[in-house]
């Protein structure tokens, strides 16, 4: 999945000119043995969105390239959810909006690479669920458009 979402990033040029206007980073955090995208943003409070988003010039396609030791951005002010929630069996787009009580709208904006029939969710997956909007822009946008059917935006998956 990682792989799929992440074609669009694979111009690190556009990545790094999109990041190094955003300033300083609000939080970070350094690689451990065995993380994997997921597990980070699970016990950090980032979306498995934002961590691929904001480090899209240095984490690869695979989430595969985590060397320990090495620091990463969690998050940037005005862009940084950390009213998280990590997806487990069974859950739904609706399921997860009535929990938190946010509209479909806000969930989908806060977490662009959830398709229209939100079927591609996966156990593990990190969200944002935020009421508010505070996604990150995707690396050479200057703002959020919102997602269709077919976006191709980044996340993290499970190796």
């Amino acid at each position: 999945m990682f792989a799929r979402a992440l074609t669009l990033l694979a111009i690190p040029f556009v990545a790094h000119a999109s990041l190094a206007s955003r300033g300083a980073c609000n939080r970070r955090y350094t690689i451990q043995e065995n993380d994997i995208c997921d597990s980070i943003s699970a016990a950090n409070q980032v979306s498995t969105y934002q961590l691929a988003t904001i480090n899209a010039g240095y984490i690869d396609t695979g989430c595969t390239n985590l060397e320990p030791g090495a620091s990463i951005c969690l998050g940037y002010a005005g862009e940084d959810c950390t009213t998280t929630y990590v997806i487990v069996a069974d859950d739904t787009c609706d399921a997860i909006t009535d929990k938190f009580s946010i509209s479909s709208s806000t969930l989908r904006t806060n977490n662009p690479q959830i398709n229209a029939a939100c079927d591609n969710i996966y156990i593990g997956e990190v969200l944002c669920v935020s009421s508010k909007v505070e996604v990150p822009p995707a690396p050479g946008s200057s703002k959020n458009s919102g997602s269709s059917e077919n976006d191709d935006v980044p996340y993290c998956d499970e190796l």
